[in-house]
């Protein structure tokens, strides 16, 4: 649906030329709920804005449906941005105008008759939750109502991608849970193709089906959640999903090894089964597992007695029950 195709986005500044996005090229399919994740500074919201081009790259090119944006005059460009609408951590709202007429405005935007905007909008209000709060403004409501207002509002237009840039950064923990939950239900009952930016692993666990991960500009590595989750590759990947603990990475006694599960059942007492089968003791060094529709992901850092017998009866239990599992390297900086 939408494809990156080695695009480059470079600004002028005081300083020189800017590169806030080099070469990237992405394909993201009709129905994914796609996410972009990297630290502050590492372009997202510049990437993002290149898909609908409130960006014009500097170089590559973006294809919406198989055109060109590039190709299509001012007038075009602005009538396919409606089928691409975008949300923003900020709300974006208009503090003079209550609910009704925030979703209402890019309807009267686009020339609809009042009586059919109004009752779309109370419609899409509904969607969201919001059918009772038609008539307050946008300082009468939670961080968490002007995020669905928002969404609202960027769903008038039928979009068939929505563009979220860090829309729950600014939320609390409960309130972006119910967004991000609201998201994917729109995503599942009216085909709205996503695409996430966040800097939060957690957000891209909650709802995305595929990842990228950017580095300064760059894809560090692409592809499904799940597989990124349990075996990032790139050093910023682990950074995002694994973040450093000082206390572990001071750890010098004793052998450790990082166990990865990709997939096994979440109600599984694997640390228990281990422990009593293999009649030894370990230590839980830290741990970062998801489950995700009733299976486990993550990985957890142990450290194995000093008993060799002890230690081999470990590895053979791992080897003979599939689990995945590395040697962490003495000195190694680890993640957990």
């Amino acid at each position: 649906m939408i494809e990156l195709i080695n695009v480059s986005k470079t600004f002028n500044t005081e300083d020189g030329e800017l590169e806030a996005v080099k070469d990237v090229s992405l394909h993201i399919h009709k129905g994914d709920i796609y996410g972009i994740i990297g630290l502050s500074g590492a372009g997202k919201s510049t990437l993002v804005r290149c898909m609908n081009f409130l960006e014009v790259p500097t170089g590559g090119d973006v294809k919406f449906q198989g055109v060109s944006l590039s190709s299509l005059s001012h007038k075009e460009l602005l009538l396919k941005r409606r089928s691409i609408s975008m949300i923003f951590q900020g709300f974006n709202l208009l503090s003079q105008r209550n609910v009704l007429k925030n979703v209402c405005y890019p309807l009267e935007i686009a020339g609809v008759p009042r009586a059919e905007a109004e009752k779309k909008a109370i419609s899409l209000l509904k969607v969201v939750g919001l059918q009772d709060r038609l008539k307050a403004y946008p300082a009468q409501l939670s961080g968490g109502q002007k995020q669905r207002v928002a969404i609202a509002r960027a769903l008038a237009t039928d979009p068939e991608v929505l563009l979220c840039d860090e829309a729950t950064s600014a939320l609390d923990p409960n309130t972006t849970r119910a967004i991000l939950d609201l998201l994917k239900e729109i995503n599942e009952t009216m085909g709205v193709t996503i695409v996430v930016i966040t800097h939060e692993m957690k957000v891209v666990e909650k709802i995305c089906n595929r990842v990228a991960v950017l580095d300064h500009g760059v894809v560090a590595e692409e592809g499904l959640v799940s597989d990124i989750f349990t075996g990032p590759k790139s050093d910023i990947a682990r950074e995002l999903i694994l973040p450093k603990s000082a206390a572990v990475s001071e750890l010098k006694k004793g052998k450790m090894i990082r166990v990865i599960f990709d997939g096994q059942e979440s109600d599984e007492p694997f640390i228990s089964n281990l422990s009593i089968q293999c009649s030894a003791a370990v230590c839980i060094m830290g741990a970062n597992t998801e489950d995700i529709g009733g299976k486990a992901y993550g990985q957890i850092l142990l450290r194995l007695p000093e008993d060799p017998a002890a230690e081999a009866r470990i590895m053979r239990y791992m080897t003979e029950h599939n689990t995945k599992y590395e040697i962490v390297e003495q000195g190694e900086e680890v993640n957990a």
